[in-house]
């Protein structure tokens, strides 16, 4: 198999060449090399929640909503991942399906209304 630029190198190597195109937004080249490293290494959070990011920012949606809903189900906590479940569901203008997640990520940032 030809080993392409985005599949060359250590785990540790792509996850800091994927956080290079990040940074420089490349998003969608980030998405390549992070697609990748999450299937290699499925049960990590950071990288999966990169490529949610990464899918995000390139208009991905439903691919950053379905990484985005692993990392909720394994983790009901992750209070980023939430948000982000939230804001990429209100792109889709799926707003009644975005509020909850909102709600539980304001909550467990502790950011409560003012009454």
């Amino acid at each position: 198999m030809e080993t392409t630029y985005y599949d060359h190198g250590t785990p540790a190597e792509r996850w800091e060449r994927a956080r290079l195109f990040f940074e420089a937004k490349d998003y969608t080249a980030a998405a390549r090399v992070l697609a990748r490293l999450v299937e290699e290494v499925p049960e990590q959070t950071g990288p999966r929640l990169l490529l949610a990011r990464a899918y995000y920012h390139s208009a991905q949606l439903r691919r950053a909503e379905a990484e985005l809903r692993i990392i909720v189900e394994r983790d009901p906590v992750e209070h980023y991942a939430r948000l982000m479940l939230g804001r990429t569901l209100q792109r889709q203008a799926r707003h009644d399906e975005a509020t909850p997640h909102l709600r539980i990520a304001a909550a467990l940032a502790g950011d409560f209304p003012e009454e």
